[in-house]
């Protein structure tokens, strides 16, 4: 709507109003506050295809106004995954992020050994657990 009615008269205070309107949505969605996902998602197998799939569950959550967070993307970047020492410190970091999660997201039929201590330690917090399959489709928890 603009400046001039659907019989085209002026009307400046519709006009004003529609103005204050969008200025507040817009003020809103800037500070709207945005859940922290937790990503769980296989990474042992094919690891770039494995990274590739669960950047598009990133994709998914943060198109549901979520803030994803998916470790085994993150911490790969500057941890070996095949040096056991670095896996155990990805693992802890990791669960030191989903400690500040407000939900743990489990994507794919498959549930790694990695994966499986994720899902236990956030039922552990109280942390809920959401279950999806790999097209993102929200499934009944396993």
């Amino acid at each position: 709507m603009g400046y001039y009615n659907h019989e085209h008269y002026p009307d400046p205070t519709a006009h004003r109003a529609l103005i204050n309107v969008r200025r507040d949505e817009k003020r809103q969605a800037k500070t709207a506050y945005f859940d922290l996902v937790y990503i769980c998602s296989p990474l042992k197998g094919n690891t770039q295809r494995n990274i590739q799939r669960a950047n598009s569950f990133c994709r998914f959550a943060a198109l549901k106004q979520k803030v994803p967070l998916a470790p085994h993307c993150i911490f790969t970047q500057f941890l070996d995954e095949n040096d056991p020492d670095e896996r155990e410190a990805g693992m802890f970091l990791g669960l030191q992020i989903l400690k500040r999660c407000s939900e743990l997201w489990v994507f794919g039929e498959h549930i790694t050994e990695g994966m499986a201590d994720e899902i236990r330690q956030a039922m552990q917090w109280r942390i809920p657990v959401r279950y999806f399959n790999d097209r993102c489709v929200e499934v009944q928890g396993r």
